[in-house]
């Protein structure tokens, strides 16, 4: 849809002048602090005001000063990212999720490591001695009770993401994982499959929780008992994933398909039945979660569950930066945001083929 033409209406400025803000919403027909907004990147702007905004924009061609911004208001705001994910792949799109975000709303990342121990307070600390304006904590660290309640006691406005059982202290953008796993597992079983193996995550996030709840109750729902025997635990990480499967293949009677947490646990599945001679999918269908750039650069390419984690952090920024200019106290059905899964088939899973029946030593 193209862009609705703005109100018609004199601009009057300088000859020869460099347009200004107000210039831009007079054209527009709104207010400047409207146009902030949709410079700003803010949600709370109808589209087709937004729409008239950035024609005007166009017209103008209008540039964004951003010395001018730190004059008008209370300088570039400055937001804190701290990361500890065991996935290169998830951390990567969170990552750029961010910058991209950060860049179309003029705001700073400050991006740290913080290992969970005692490097968590210290790292944080050293952030609100900063004089940060707002935190974003992605997983695992989005359930850091000692990072959350120092972040807390400073008034700092916080944003967990990728939570499964967020704190109401805090904003909060997330899928719905338990239910995100049960579409997995009941396509799993839609191919045919009955002993389907799953791979945990770490155990002390919520949303790994949610993702064995996710599992447990699809076979439930369809009558087949959860066997503790094709439950691996892992960490999210490459290495835990592998040895998962190995216990899970190892079995007498192993599993037809295994259901990973994450794709890198999938991954390594995938590396392990290879490394078995079996084949991906004929002989073991392998699914994973994240929809990570790792899904599509192993063979065969898995079939996964999109958590669209660049939005996630976009929306998380977009929900931190509403907190910070001036909404804070948002309702309590805005403060926590929920985007959408998908699962995405590839080529790591089929029907099972017919094997002979197990018989008992």
């Amino acid at each position: 849809m193209q862009p609705s033409s703005p109100p018609a209406g004199k601009v009057s400025r300088r000859a020869g002048g460099a347009p200004t803000i107000s210039d831009v919403a007079r054209l527009a027909g709104v207010s400047p602090m409207t146009v902030s907004r949709v410079i700003n990147g803010e949600s709370n702007v109808r589209p087709t005001t937004r729409d008239q905004v950035n024609a005007a924009i166009t017209t103008l061609n209008y540039a964004p000063n951003s010395a001018a911004r730190s004059l008008a208001g209370a300088g570039q705001i400055r937001i804190g990212l701290l990361y500890s994910n065991p996935s290169a792949g998830f951390l990567s799109e969170f990552l750029l999720g961010s910058l991209d975000q950060a860049a179309r709303s003029d705001v700073q990342i400050v991006v740290e490591k913080c290992e969970l121990g005692e490097h968590e307070i210290e790292v944080t600390k050293h952030l609100i001695a900063g004089r940060i304006d707002g935190i974003v904590l992605p997983p695992p660290l989005c359930e850091a009770r000692a990072v959350l309640d120092l972040l807390a006691e400073a008034r700092i406005p916080t944003v967990s993401v990728a939570s499964g059982v967020p704190s109401d202290e805090v904003l909060a953008v997330r899928i719905d994982d338990r239910e995100a796993a049960l579409t997995m597992t009941r396509h799993i079983m839609a191919l045919g499959h009955r002993r389907i193996g799953f791979i945990t995550g770490n155990p002390n996030l919520s949303a790994s929780e949610r993702r064995l709840e996710g599992y447990a109750a699809a076979l439930e729902e369809a009558g087949i008992a959860v066997d503790p025997s094709l439950i691996a635990h892992g960490l999210y990480t490459y290495r835990s994933g592998l040895d998962a499967a190995e216990e899970l293949l190892g079995l007498a009677d192993p599993p037809s398909a295994i259901f990973s947490s994450n794709d890198d646990m999938a991954a390594a599945t995938v590396a392990v039945a290879h490394r078995r001679g079996l084949d991906v999918p004929g002989d073991l269908t392998v699914c994973g979660f994240d929809d990570t750039t790792l899904s599509t650069t192993i063979w065969p390419e898995l079939t996964t569950i999109h958590q669209p984690i660049a939005d996630m952090s976009r929306a998380a920024l977009e929900l931190l930066l509403s907190e910070i200019r001036g909404a804070r106290g948002l309702d309590a059905s805005l403060r926590h945001r929920w985007l959408d899964y998908t699962l995405i088939r590839r080529q790591s899973d089929a029907a099972p083929r017919q094997r002979p029946r197990h018989h008992p030593a």
